[in-house]
């Protein structure tokens, strides 16, 4: 299985934040997942790559080249693959990607995840796409997503399209639970 994992460059945040990363990592090379994330060496990134190469695991990094001039990439993957700009990485990240796993993040790590959740909405993707909650991270995001379902931007059905996990142990169990999206996803994608 592949697990595509958006997650943030920042080193300055709680250590939770660290540790369920890292043992993201580890959880998904434990399990033969390879891993392909954005290709950083710092903060969650750098902890879930760490954590998945320290049990033996494939990680694949995507980074842009001006993040390789920068030398913001992890020197220790399976494999790196450089591309031209960000929508080429966000486009490679989820091609061939058996689930999203969202851990929390910035501005970069929530575009990814809108998107994924877009693409699914429109019938592009179809697999689980799951946000690990660490200290209630995605909480907010969660009740956010409730109002625009409920102001009518959104179907109801729509917020089957992800779900919230709170520890790195529900995640495999989650994926393999998640029924593939609706076939009629883009006849369903438009609010009534």
């Amino acid at each position: 299985m592949r697990v595509c994992v958006y997650a943030a460059s920042s080193a300055r945040v709680a250590p939770e934040y660290h540790a369920a990363a890292r043992a993201l990592g580890e959880s998904l090379a434990q399990a033969g997942c390879s891993v392909v994330y954005g290709g950083g060496s710092t903060g969650l990134m750098g902890s879930l790559a760490d954590g998945a190469l320290s049990k033996g695991g494939e990680v694949i990094g995507i980074l842009p080249k001006f993040m390789a001039d920068l030398e913001w990439g992890h020197p220790g993957l399976t494999h790196l693959e450089l591309v031209e700009d960000m929508r080429e990485r966000k486009h490679k990240l989820l091609t061939g990607s058996d689930a999203v796993v969202a851990l929390p993040g910035g501005c970069g790590t929530l575009e990814e995840l809108f998107e994924a959740i877009t693409l699914k909405r429109l019938g592009i993707y179809f697999n689980p796409i799951l946000l690990l909650n660490v200290r209630n991270f995605y909480t907010p995001l969660q009740g956010f997503m409730q109002q625009v379902i409920a102001e009518h931007f959104m179907n109801p059905g729509h917020e089957a399209m992800w779900q919230l996990v709170d520890s790195v142990e529900q995640v495999l169990p989650a994926i393999r639970a998640t029924p593939p999206w609706r076939e009629d996803a883009r006849e369903y994608a438009v609010v009534r």
